[in-house]
């Protein structure tokens, strides 16, 4: 299994799963045999997140039906599951996970998905290392080297890669709706490659290649865009830094001349901002896509992309 760095996980993981086979025992399995025979959606698919919602919400179209296990607003990281949920997992003809991001969601495809648990970080090729962090002392860089970076939605072309593969994996379930499917893929990929060609162009001629942001998110879109990223927190925004890698941190902002520090959604953004201050610079918001919101700057994936493309050229100063 990839080890990520993620929060800290409450025991009630532990007690939702019990009660959760409590819930499951009243139901049965009508609901499955009800939706496969009784005219209601083909496939249900619960998803970890909202990008993974989004992304078989697209590719599965009028045939499935999708729901996301993260409510509007939470932080992902920390993810912790109610009895329905984990009924939901139970019952669900898919599980669209990220393997290591939210430990709820391993003990639960563990325990209750089975075979119906579906990894998109397989489809993803998630090959980024933690990136190290200003001020880390030799054994906490050593302990973060095996760490993976999950955040790879970020990068709109391995997010397409996961939709190709979904599609796949829904025709398995599903045999009579692989042409939908492909052809739903197909669209996706279209939608996520034009994505891609924007920010290419948009980001080719920046003044300033450094990224500071609140936490280690944007590793593959600063790969995939020419940039270096100084995560402030690590993987997980509860990786709170030590006050002499904030300091080193602001020094380097300086140094690089750097112009903007990135807040997050979902995410406090009194660290990022400490960090701005000391260094005398500007703070903008950048969305690691984790989950939509009331304030988040578009009503979908491709929209707060764009919207994260314009921060970007403005906060880097892209000509």
């Amino acid at each position: 299994m990839t080890t990520f760095v993620t929060g800290s996980r409450s025991t009630a993981v532990l007690a939702a799963l019990s009660a959760g086979a409590v819930v499951l025992a009243g139901c049965g399995g009508a609901s499955d045999s009800e939706g496969r025979e009784g005219g209601q959606a083909g496939v249900t698919v619960v998803a970890g997140f909202y990008p993974l919602e989004w992304a078989a919400a697209r590719v599965g179209g009028d045939r499935v039906d999708v729901s996301s296990l993260t409510p509007p607003g939470a932080e992902a990281h920390d993810l912790e599951l109610a009895p329905q949920d984990v009924a939901a997992v139970a019952e669900a003809d898919l599980m669209v996970y990220l393997d290591g991001f939210q430990p709820a969601l391993d003990e639960a495809a563990a325990s209750e998905a089975g075979d119906s648990a579906w990894d998109a970080g397989l489809a993803a090729d998630l090959t980024r290392a933690a990136a190290p962090h200003e001020g880390e002392d030799e054994d906490e860089a050593h302990s973060d080297e095996d760490a993976v970076d999950p955040h790879f939605w970020l990068d709109p072309v391995r997010l397409a890669a996961v939709g190709d593969a979904l599609a796949e994996r829904l025709t398995e379930l599903d045999p009579d709706g692989a042409t939908a499917y492909e052809e739903n893929a197909a669209a996706l990929r279209a939608d996520l490659e034009d994505l891609d060609s924007e920010m290419q162009e948009g980001l080719a001629t920046c003044a300033t290649d450094t990224l500071v942001t609140a936490h280690d998110a944007f590793g593959y879109l600063a790969d995939r865009y020419g940039f270096e990223v100084v995560g402030i927190s690590g993987l997980s925004p509860s990786q709170e830094p030590e006050p002499a890698q904030l300091a080193e941190i602001a020094e380097l902002v300086s140094e690089r001349g750097v112009t903007t520090v990135y807040t997050e959604t979902l995410v406090d953004p009194a660290v990022a901002e400490t960090v701005a201050a000391e260094a005398g610079v500007q703070t903008a918001v950048l969305d690691p896509l984790e989950g939509l919101t009331d304030e988040s700057a578009g009503d979908d994936y491709l929209a707060v992309m764009r919207a994260n493309l314009a921060t970007l050229q403005e906060g880097q100063t892209c000509s």
